[in-house]
């Protein structure tokens, strides 16, 4: 057996620095979790006030992504917005012209964490949504028309988004400009959603198609191809 295989004696050195390391772990962990306690954002905080309306019992998680001209923001009564989740109103910070409702989640929503709502014109979240994370809804997509212009100088115009109440978006899901989503809709993980989705229905894919629908008296059939 080699040197470097023979076990290394535990000298006190050592059990003290085993010691300090799990002391210091247990420390770091339980600030991190007094931190994130401390600087959730709810309806009577300083940042919460910031917003158009935040319900009772609604929360953004700490640590927060990007909060954008959250006077056009309203949040319903019981909604959870999990960490790094960006909530975006308008075009610009501070935008002069801004509506006073652009973006709008209902009561019991819960998005979960790094996703991206990007409202310019209008995005409506209904009641009781649920999301996996790091979804992205937007209502403004960027053009191409012009081949000899960067396509990031190119806007498409904004069409407004709605989710309808009770629907369930997968992680990685995509809802582009001009989508309506409706009432109890189950969109698969990772789908691209580019057009309307009728209630009662189950999408999935890019873009995502309708594969099974509810009818009333016969239950959860497969869609036609």
């Amino acid at each position: 057996m080699l040197d470097r295989d023979m076990p290394r004696a535990d000298t006190p050195w050592r059990k003290l620095r085993r010691s300090t390391h799990l002391v210091a772990g247990v420390a770091v962990q339980r600030s991190w979790t007094w931190a994130c306690s401390k600087a959730t954002i709810g309806p009577d905080t300083p940042a919460g006030r910031r917003f158009g309306s935040m319900g009772p019992g609604s929360i953004i998680a700490w640590p927060t992504g990007a909060l954008v001209n959250e006077r056009a923001i309203h949040i319903g009564a019981g909604a959870v917005v999990a960490s790094g989740v960006t909530l975006s109103a308008g075009w610009m910070p501070d935008q002069p012209d801004l509506p006073d409702e652009v973006l709008r989640i209902g009561a019991r929503c819960l998005i979960g964490r790094g996703s991206s709502l990007v409202a310019h014109r209008s995005i409506v979240i209904g009641d009781d949504v649920w999301t996996g994370p790091n979804i992205y809804v937007t209502d403004m997509n960027h053009g191409y028309d012009d081949p000899d212009l960067p396509v990031s100088r190119q806007y498409a115009g904004e069409s407004p988004v709605e989710i309808g109440d009770g629907s369930w978006l997968g992680t990685n899901v995509v809802v582009l400009p001009g989508v309506h989503i409706g009432r109890h809709v189950v969109v698969g993980a990772g789908s691209v959603v580019t057009h309307d989705l009728p209630d009662h229905s189950l999408a999935a894919g890019a873009p995502a198609r309708v594969v099974r629908r509810f009818e009333p008296g016969t239950g959860w059939v497969r869609a036609a191809p």
